[in-house]
């Protein structure tokens, strides 16, 4: 496929199509100060909406940059089919009836085949999309009204929904916006390639997703480390359930992988900020607009009133953020500034005594930025303007100002609600280089995105799944014979026929023992399993009222100090997903659990094992001995490599016992495919 230069960048649009739709397009280079040549297309009209209309793609003055082609689905391929032919830079499809709609359509997948063939070398955004808006050179390939206006250097955003990102445009925040992007459903051209084009603009400096579902995963990785080496945070929202969760179904692993966890840990992987709701994306894209990533989450707090310090304080509490006791720096520079009767903290409530003196206000901000802080933060609500005078508020700022050249620091104004921040106070602090912050919670959430954002990226690329076929489930002795082969201990053990059988092995591995029915995937449910039994009468007993014929004997592993659960899943979205949790009976109780993609370094685990509610298990707990956390990482790398070298569909061993000195799988379950 050719660059996507042309089209997003045009300096001739041609629009294909006589109605509404297509006349918005023109109006709305209009409207945006396009300077190139518009050329609308139509077989029987001479001029559309003021401009001269040519009959065919042929008949253009030669072969355009960008094409709007807002006809229906089965013309739309015979036109790109012509445009390709002649050279043009690319096209957005408007028309929907493709592969997103094959419930509905029983020729919509053959259609959009037919169209990706049709397209050859040329690119196409969609179909079912609205197109996108630069705001940047004024070309607005959009059928709709929209609500950015020109900017000089602004973020990008590429929403898979064409509905939601119009919402997107109608925002009042203070936003610079320099692309809005729709993907369609990504017939051709996918987010990621849409994503890396727009990262080679230098006026773009950061990248917002609305993500329903990948288009490559290799080519998501690719795009995630060009702009972490540009220095371009992203930062996303994605919806929607993952594969894993639909396609695996036999483990524990499966759940604890499936809905937003293999996106998070691909995701955390990446270095990309993943947000909850929009208004969240952008507070964040507000942020690292113009502070880029945040070396940390240490901020302060400033406000005129105890009730606001108090709140930004209560809406941190279980969050990443920090607000460091004050040095002695800034008391002393503080008390200075305020005089005895205000009490320093960091929120610091430091009352109206000094409102209206700029050159006190401009101390006590600077004095709280002296120390290791990563952002500034100061309280202010605007008044209503149509019923309100607000400029006793507005002399706030020139003060934020003056403390963040001092501080050298960067500084945010926060509004509680967004309501009192309007849009042209947000845009004024945008040239001043301060963020204008709508509403607590997002704003604290945008924080501590800018800080994830500047974690160092993992050098280890991302192993792309690859499709295994006809899986089937291995008995749990087939399942720890592999698994041992890749490093992982496993227990002595014996596979044995009928409970004589079974009696006859717990003898030769020695007492006490564990005895399993064979053949079930959930054993201790299926009363299938039975531990610490001391006597071949035991075993014997045992092996005769369990609902199976044929048995495992293992050796019973003694002195466990916690149970862990480690679980691969193949996830075609996300990567081969790991999931690190609580084990044995804990796995449900807890909800304890975390996910990583694969390869996860060892670093990378041993975080992970100790944040997960366990982990103060395993480090040693209430003066109980620690667990060898070597040997656990050890387990599971073992799991991983075995993942990594064959065909496998999913993983679980459960539970991983460990011990003062021991990692051993008590229990295997193994879905590959192969012989």
């Amino acid at each position: 496929m050719r660059s996507l230069e042309r089209l997003l960048r045009p300096r001739t649009v041609a629009v294909i199509g006589g109605g509404s739709w297509c006349r918005n397009v023109l109006r709305e280079c209009r409207k945006a100060g396009f300077e190139g040549d518009l050329w609308p297309i139509h077989p029987s009209r001479e001029e559309i909406d003021g401009c001269r209309a040519y009959a065919t793609v042929e008949d253009l003055p030669a072969a355009p940059d960008a094409v709007f082609i807002g006809v229906n689905r089965h013309v739309t391929v015979e036109i790109v089919r012509s445009l390709s032919r002649l050279g043009a830079g690319g096209a957005i499809c408007f028309a929907s009836g493709f592969s997103e709609a094959i419930r509905e359509l029983a020729d919509g997948a053959d259609l959009q085949a037919a169209l990706i063939e049709a397209a050859g070398e040329m690119p196409i955004l969609g179909p079912n999309c609205y197109g996108f808006l630069n705001a940047l050179d004024g070309a607005a390939l959009w059928p709709d009204q929209h609500g950015l206006t020109p900017v000089d250097r602004g973020v990008a955003i590429i929403a898979q929904s064409s509905n939601i990102a119009l919402n997107l445009t109608m925002q009042t925040r203070g936003l610079p916006i320099a692309y809005l992007m729709t993907a369609g459903n990504q017939a051709q051209t996918g987010l990621s390639a849409i994503g890396s084009a727009l990262l080679d603009d230098d006026r773009v400096t950061a990248i917002g997703l609305h993500i329903e579902g990948l288009d490559d995963l290799a080519a998501f990785e690719a795009f995630a480390r060009k702009a972490h080496a540009l220095g371009k945070p992203v930062v996303a929202v994605k919806v929607g359930r993952s594969e894993a969760a639909q396609a695996a179904t036999v483990s524990h692993t499966a759940a604890l992988a499936g809905s937003t966890a293999g996106s998070d840990a691909l995701f955390n992987r990446l270095g990309i900020a993943r947000v909850g709701s929009l208004t969240a994306l952008l507070e964040t894209l507000k942020l690292v607009h113009v502070t880029g990533p945040l070396p940390s989450t240490n901020i302060v707090s400033m406000s005129c009133s105890g009730g606001e310090a108090s709140l930004i304080a209560d809406t941190a509490v279980g969050r990443r953020i920090t607000f460091p006791p004050l040095v002695p720096a800034q008391r002393t520079a503080l008390s200075e500034a305020l005089g005895p009767k205000v009490a320093l903290a960091n929120p610091l409530d430091y009352h109206t005594y000094i409102w209206g003196d700029g050159e006190a206000m401009t101390r006590c901000y600077t004095a709280m930025m002296q120390a290791d802080i990563a952002l500034g933060i100061v309280i202010l609500d605007i008044p209503r303007m149509d019923r309100c005078d607000p400029e006793d508020w507005l002399k706030v700022i020139e003060p934020v100002e003056a403390a963040m050249k001092a501080s050298g620091k960067p500084m945010a104004i926060l509004s509680s609600l967004p309501e009192t921040m309007p849009e042209a106070f947000a845009a004024d602090l945008m040239k001043r280089g301060l963020v204008p912050l709508c509403g607590l919670d997002d704003a604290l959430t945008a924080i501590e995105a800018a800080a994830f954002l500047a974690r160092p990226l993992s050098p280890e690329p991302i192993r792309v799944p690859q499709a295994v076929a006809d899986p089937r489930l291995l008995s749990e002795h087939e399942a720890k014979a592999l698994l041992q082969k890749h490093g992982l201990k496993v227990p002595a053990s014996t596979f044995a026929e009928g409970p004589e059988a079974a009696a006859r092995a717990a003898e030769d591995i020695g007492y006490p023992v564990v005895l399993k029915g064979t053949g079930i995937a959930h054993k201790t449910e299926a009363g299938a399993v039975a531990l610490n039994l001391q006597s071949a009468c035991d075993v014997h007993s045992a092996a005769s009222g369990m609902p199976a014929s044929s048995f495992l004997v293992e050796e019973m592993i003694t002195a466990s100090l916690g149970e862990l659960l480690v679980g691969i899943v193949r996830d075609p979205a996300h990567g081969y997903v790991l999931t690190l949790a609580a084990g044995g009976i804990l796995t449900e109780l807890l909800e304890d659990s975390t996910s990583l993609i694969v390869p996860a370094g060892e670093d990378e685990i041993k975080k992970a094992l100790e944040n997960l509610k366990i982990g103060r298990v395993l480090t040693g707990y209430r003066g109980k001995p620690p667990c060898d956390l070597g040997a656990i990482v050890e387990a599971v790398q073992a799991v991983q490599a075995f993942v990594l070298s064959a065909p496998v569909e999913e993983v679980e061993i459960n539970p991983l016992l460990c011990g003062a000195d021991f990692a051993v799988a008590a229990d295997a379950l193994v879905r590959m495919g192969g012989n």
